[in-house]
């Protein structure tokens, strides 16, 4: 394991480092995998290095890579954002860039210790996502680790020539604990 920071069962999460914009340029460019992200337009390595400064330099919390524990595999990344100190809560983002790795439980994983972290470590109350509602893969990942729909932002995205909802998802503390 290299420099881990959070260690599941088959995972471990690391942060994110600038080696790594060429791999995260990739799948950022993939159809599949920005079929299901709130990116629509195509990444260059020096924008994907640049985001990754700025996020590192400026975020409370740098978005964290997914690896595999048992091959050192990077395969996704996952973090938290918008962060609201008053009311205690963020914004959760997952990505699993590679998709042979795909169906394997290791977003389920990631999101229990992303959420984990958040109340135990941070002290938040609330954990909020957004997902399409055509990615039924993510809702049920999310719906696994705990998150409950708590609204729809209806025709709020645009893709494939059609307009599709947008579902918030949220976690409490309490829900967590239980």
């Amino acid at each position: 394991m290299k420099n881990p920071f959070l260690i599941g069962d088959a995972i471990y999460l690391r942060p994110i480092e600038r080696e790594d914009a060429g791999t995260c340029m990739a799948w950022l460019n993939d159809p599949e995998v920005a079929h299901t992200l709130m990116r629509h337009l195509p990444l260059n390595r020096i924008a994907e290095e640049q985001w990754i400064e700025k996020t590192c330099r400026d975020e409370p919390m740098a978005p964290l890579c997914i690896m595999v524990k048992e091959t050192d595999r990077h395969i996704g990344l996952v973090g938290l954002h918008q962060f609201h100190q008053e009311d205690r809560h963020a914004c959760f983002g997952l990505t699993i860039g590679e998709k042979d790795e795909w169906g394997k439980g290791y977003g389920t994983e990631a999101t229990r210790l992303i959420v984990k972290f958040a109340f135990d470590t941070l002290n938040l109350h609330r954990v909020w996502l957004q997902v399409y509602e055509y990615n039924a893969r993510g809702i049920r990942t999310y719906e696994k680790a705990g998150f409950r729909r708590e609204g729809v932002l209806r025709q709020d995205h645009y893709r494939d020539g059609r307009y599709w909802d947008t579902i918030v998802m949220g976690i409490l503390r309490e829900e967590w604990q239980r």
